[in-house]
């Protein structure tokens, strides 16, 4: 028995010795953890490699299976077999038909460059959503009554009975308008705002639950309530329309449930619903909602409820065709805020500050008799008096009312609305105001958090806290230029140039992946992209588009993306919206200069009012459009390359050649002075590599003494401050780059930090010196596009690059300047984390980098006075340097 023992632990110890010490862990399907709606018919397996050790690993080959129950060789339902491949992000199912449905489940493993192999991940999930419009059984259904304005919302329900043992359940819900359900009279899911803005007449998303707790044997109900939502608000400042989309909200549901015997059974939305209306009176986009409690309908989504006085429905017939599943991350709750001070204004206004400018809604308890209505409004900013100021926000209202129904202690919360705020205006309490009583909730896409920076400049710090609250607040469900006035519109050129900071920030791959998507869709016959995406403007009938820097978002956007993330699909998927870009711009052109069309230029670029000696920072915007012209071709022909398309890289690397050459002939002196001679001129042209070799560096030193020219401040709007520092390091003036970041008087980035800014702000000078505020009818206070400066912080500061697309490739190189004395950087990559951190002390610099799994880097260490740089070729590992 002994030796038989012995023979069974040597056996094992041998087994051991012949597997990796290589865990697969984070397993993700499209980049979503089991994700319960999927409807792609080849989707895409991701996984990360840890050793045990610490010890540096690189994956020479991989294995996937799928199954549609265990992994007994009956149940496998497909087995890539071992594949020759370091690839472990993006890996292709390339088995049968998927069904409509289905759950399936999939595991992984490795062999490592040791020829080791991993032991099998732990398994993983997904289910395929509904991927046909037959797989729909639902019907789409409408309040019974009259509903064609923003109030009141209505509300709709219907009863069920389930007597048997219940083994899954999947409720999938979309609307015209925004929903919030329940079962039972419990809310389904965590999510706000659904089911997100979309071309809804081309894509409309539904969202898929797993609501089997939820569910109870014997009598259930479901209760739905609407909102106008995107859908029917008066979106856009000029010149609004009420329903662009529809007049009418109305619903989609289903709830498949499959039983334990086999059996299955659909709840879906009928004609057997019945509709009414409750305390949510009001609720519109930017006007805010009024909530009168008086009106709640106590219980009207549990199975006890008595519905007899309520209305049915209506059934209504819409082709089910532009229905897609939901990729990106949802709306939902995030940080919360408490009152920093209670302020009484010149005015007498009671106002109350949360010390954070933030997106989202005020959550209220209050006490007082029935009937008494509370109304609170929202602003960014005190005014020079210190005042409530709410000029700024334009036509919108941005107020919450709330009518008490008696003397009990009662709590609100808005409903199918959000404001951009730091203060809040509070109107009828008649008892003395008790801070306490309200909490200030953010609400944004729930992207996970993927890089830091901090530095020892406390400055430098707040402007990262600043350009990670205005992402926050800028991307909910789409990328919006401001979150507060009479607008949040998705802003093709915003987007455009702070995707790069968007993707060091946050995990951007599903939010920007679903937004392009809407890109295509919107994009007109010609080829022109709107300046709004999706577009409200024109419905077809003629184009607001076309403009240099915001339509080239067509290819800057899907590029950026797979710089960062390595998905090729995201170019597969947008390639012919590239295409067309460049094939709309090259019709416009003449003699291949595009000197045609309306462009908004240099947005908000350095301006001086009565400019008598010509301070003024113009740049022609003819020249912008021919340097963006250039960049997207350039961005087309690099997509071809990835995918092969070999006839359209050769014709878009023709046309390049000639578009350059055409720039030179206009714009450029022999001398190599660039027409315009402002600092955009000099960034785009250096940054887009628009002049011949022997004019670069000569343009630097112009753009240089330009600088200088304005005391050390920029004078770039928001096409060229993106660029600007980056084209300072590339041509070895770094120095000069940081003496820009910190600026701290206007025009700067560090500015609006002394005048207590905690968002990037719109203009340079949103709070003037003297305490006045800018141009009320265009002066937000939470705007993202000038945080595009954080990409260059994590680049040249903490270090970080890619140094091929995804980071499977990683360049440590940070630039040392600026009087920091350390600064740290860390971004999770689709590989895992990487991280960089300097330090100076006397004259001594340490480093500490860490590489992950499967990935490659080239670490270049500068020594205290950046001098030289010693380089290190290195696979995964921490690294600690010394110089």
């Amino acid at each position: 028995m002994r030796k038989k023992i012995l023979l069974i632990i040597f056996a094992v110890l041998l087994y051991n010795a012949g597997l990796a010490q290589v865990t697969l862990k984070n397993l993700t399907t499209e980049n979503l953890k089991d994700p319960i709606s999927i409807d792609t018919d080849t989707p895409r397996f991701s996984w990360l490699l840890t050793e045990k050790n610490n010890k540096p690993v690189l994956q020479r080959a991989y294995e996937v299976q799928v199954s549609t129950a265990g992994f007994n060789t009956n149940a496998i339902l497909w087995s890539s077999g071992k594949v020759p491949s370091d690839q472990s992000v993006y890996v292709p199912y390339r088995g049968k038909t998927l069904r409509s449905g289905q759950t399936y489940f999939w595991r992984v493993r490795v062999w490592d460059n040791s020829g080791k192999s991993s032991a099998w991940s732990k398994t993983a999930s997904w289910k395929m959503g509904l991927l046909s419009p037959a797989d729909w059984h639902a019907k789409w259904i409408e309040p019974g009554f009259s509903n064609v304005n923003n109030e009141p919302a209505p509300l709709l329900r219907t009863e069920f009975a389930l007597n048997k043992t219940i083994k899954e359940a999947t409720a999938y819900i979309t609307s015209h308008g925004f929903y919030e359900a329940q079962i039972n009279g419990v809310r389904v899911g965590d999510a706000y705002l659904t089911p997100g803005w979309t071309s809804y007449h081309k894509r409309l998303q539904y969202q898929a639950y797993d609501v089997k707790s939820l569910l109870k044997n014997g009598e259930n109900a479901i209760g739905v309530k609407l909102g106008s939502g995107w859908y029917r608000s008066p979106l856009g400042p000029d010149s609004p329309n009420p329903g662009y989309y529809g007049k009418n909200v109305a619903l989609l549901l289903q709830i498949k449930i499959t039983y334990t015997d086999g059996s299955e059974q659909y709840i879906t939305s009928d004609g057997n619903w019945k509709s009414s209306t409750g305390e949510l009176t009001f609720a519109e986009i930017y006007n805010g909602c009024i909530i009168d409690s008086r009106k709640q309908q106590q219980g009207w989504a549990s199975a006890s409820f008595n519905d007899q006085n309520w209305e049915p429905v209506k059934v209504v017939s819409f082709a089910n065709g532009n229905l897609v599943a939901t990729y990106n991350e949802p709306v939902r709750k995030h940080e919360t805020f408490k009152p920093v001070k209670l302020i009484v204004t010149p005015k007498g206004e009671k106002v109350i500050d949360f010390g954070q400018n933030l997106v989202g809604w005020v959550k209220v308890t209050l006490r007082g008799h029935a009937g008494d209505s509370i109304k609170i409004s929202h602003a960014e900013i005190l005014d020079k008096a210190g005042n409530f100021y709410t000029e700024n926000l334009r036509s919108a209202k941005a107020q919450d009312v709330y009518i008490l129904k008696d003397a009990s202690l009662q709590t609100f919360e808005p409903q199918f609305t959000w404001h951009g705020f730091r203060y809040i205006k509070v109107e009828g309490v008649k008892e003395e105001l008790d801070p306490a009583d309200f909490t200030a909730v953010a609400i944004y896409s729930d992207m996970k958090m993927a890089g830091s920076f901090a530095c020892s400049n406390p400055m430098l710090n707040q402007l990262q806290h600043n350009i990670q609250w205005g992402q926050k607040g800028n991307f909910l469900d789409v990328p919006t230029d401001c979150p507060q006035r009479d607008e949040r519109l998705g802003w093709t050129g915003d987007a455009q140039v702070f995707s790069p900071t968007a993707a060091y920030n946050m995990d951007v791959h599903n939010f920007f992946t679903k937004w392009l998507k809407d890109v295509a869709a919107d994009q007109y016959p010609s080829g022109s992209i709107p300046y709004i995406v999706p577009d409200i403007f024109t419905d077809g009938k003629y184009e607001v588009g076309g403009s240099a820097g915001w339509g080239d978002v067509a290819t800057i956007v899907p590029w950026n993306m797979y710089a960062a993330y390595g998905d090729k699909r995201i170019l597969e998927n947008q390639f012919s919206s590239m295409k067309a870009w460049v094939d709309f711009i090259q019709k416009q052109t003449k003699n291949n200069l595009w000197v045609t069309g309306s462009h908004f230029g240099d947005w908000l670029f350095y301006s001086v009012n009565d400019d008598r000696d010509g301070r003024s920072a113009i740049t022609s915007k003819y020249l912008i459009a021919q340097c963006f012209y250039a960049r997207s071709t350039q961005l087309l022909v690099d997509a071809a390359r990835v995918l092969g398309k070999t006839e359209e890289e050769q014709y878009y690397s023709l046309l390049l050649t000639k578009i350059k050459d055409a720039f030179v002939n206009e714009y450029v002196t022999p001398n190599g002075l660039v027409s315009s001679d402002t600092q955009t001129a000099y960034v785009l042209a250096l940054e887009f590599d628009m002049l011949p070799e022997n004019l670069r560096q000569q343009a630097a030193e112009r753009l240089v003494k330009n600088i200088k020219l304005y005391g050390n401040h920029l004078t770039t709007g928001f096409l060229g401050t993106p660029y600007l520092c980056d084209a300072l390091s590339k041509f070895g003036h770094t120095d000069v780059a940081y003496k820009l970041l910190l600026q701290d008087t206007y025009p700067s980035w560090l500015y609006p930090i002394k005048q207590g800014a905690t968002t990037i702000w719109e203009r340079w000078d949103g709070i003037k010196p003297d305490g006045d505020v800018e141009n009320a009818s265009m002066n937000s206070y939470n705007h993202y596009s000038y945080g595009a400066i954080g990409d260059w912080m994590y680049k040249h500061i903490a270090g970080i690059q890619a140094g091929s697309p995804g980071y499977k490739k990683i360049i440590i190189k940070p630039e040392i300047g600026g009087g920091l004395t350390w600064a740290e950087g860390t971004y999770n990559s689709v590989y895992g984390t990487i991280s960089c951190k300097w330090q100076i002390t006397g004259s001594k610099l340490d480093m500490t980098v860490t590489i992950p799994q499967n990935t490659t880097a080239v670490i270049y260490v500068p020594d205290a006075q950046q001098n030289d740089y010693k380089e290190y070729k290195v696979a995964a590992g921490t690294y600690h340097y010394s110089r």
